[in-house]
């Protein structure tokens, strides 16, 4: 028996056309023209400081700090750079600021492995504890953190404020991460803990690896916020040899006289640091806040 074979009636849908994702129309090109602006506006500040920074103390009395100076004026960078004794103080930055990077994500990663992974009963409460200590300002923790310091023989020692920041930054790793290792497959550990893997192996051999690029954006933000911090360095360091930059820039302004130029070179070189660390460790930031969208 032959078979006839008919052409179906159903309307044929047109495959909907591949747009090019670099022609989404005039909403992005707004878009990317607001960012741009945003960016501009953000410079600005920036852009003052440096035309400042090379402006003699007579150009900015006679001009303001928005003339266009009429000398390149290097005295001020000179001045800054051995008044306030500036390698001293670029060392004793980094020493702070590195080592409270690396503890803080230290402690942060086990204080998370044990709420987030570990179980602890009471793990919300304990996280919404280091959550509330994370918002209190420093104002309100400067005099006890002043009087322990005293008690204990660490006043005016750059091991104070080491602690001091190691604590602070670390309550907002603990934070964030035990919400990261909340949603850590269980899957992975248990297949570790068949294989015989104890918690030390679990951590370093299967969450480590998995949060190294979390780790990592933590510890470029723990270095950033501590090379900046002024009102705690400037309590416990009172000492020349231990102070910081940025108490070491508070230090050229008077109670009624502040050298402009002098202060804007300083602040130029005081950020130069910060500056190059983020650029050299941009691709680190970009691929771990990247990694961390993934997942």
């Amino acid at each position: 028996m032959a078979v006839t074979l008919t052409p179906s009636t159903a309307p044929v849908t047109p495959a909907r056309p591949v747009r090019d994702r670099h022609h989404r129309g005039v909403s992005r090109w707004v878009v990317l023209a607001l960012v741009t602006l945003g960016a501009l506006v953000m410079l600005v500040p920036f852009a003052f400081m440096l035309l400042n920074a090379f402006k003699s103390p007579g150009d900015y009395s006679s001009g303001g700090p928005l003339s266009w100076p009429t000398e390149f004026y290097t005295k001020g960078l000179r001045t800054y750079w051995t008044e306030v004794n500036f390698p001293l103080k670029f060392w004793n930055s980094a020493i702070i600021a590195g080592s409270v990077a690396v503890l803080g994500v230290a402690v942060s990663l086990l204080n998370a492995y044990a709420l987030g992974i570990g179980r602890v009963r009471g793990r919300l409460w304990i996280v919404g504890l280091f959550l509330l200590a994370n918002m209190l300002p420093q104002e309100a923790l400067i005099y006890p953190l002043y009087y322990v310091a005293k008690q204990v023989g660490l006043y005016n020692t750059q091991l104070s404020v080491i602690i001091i920041f190691t604590v602070i930054q670390s309550a907002f790793g603990t934070y964030l991460l035990a919400s990261v290792m909340g949603t850590f497959p269980r899957s992975l550990l248990e297949a570790a803990a068949l294989d015989g893997a104890g918690k030390w192996t679990v951590l370093w051999r299967v969450v480590f690896p998995n949060l190294r690029p979390t780790l990592a954006v933590l510890l470029i933000f723990f270095f950033i916020w501590t090379w900046n911090e002024f009102l705690i360095p400037l309590v416990m360091l009172i000492d020349n040899q231990t102070q910081t930059i940025p108490v070491a820039l508070a230090s050229l302004q008077g109670d009624r006289l502040m050298d402009a130029p002098t202060t804007n070179a300083g602040a130029l070189i005081s950020l130069v640091p910060a500056i190059l660390f983020f650029l050299i460790f941009q691709r680190t930031l970009a691929r771990g806040i990247t990694a961390g969208a993934e997942k």
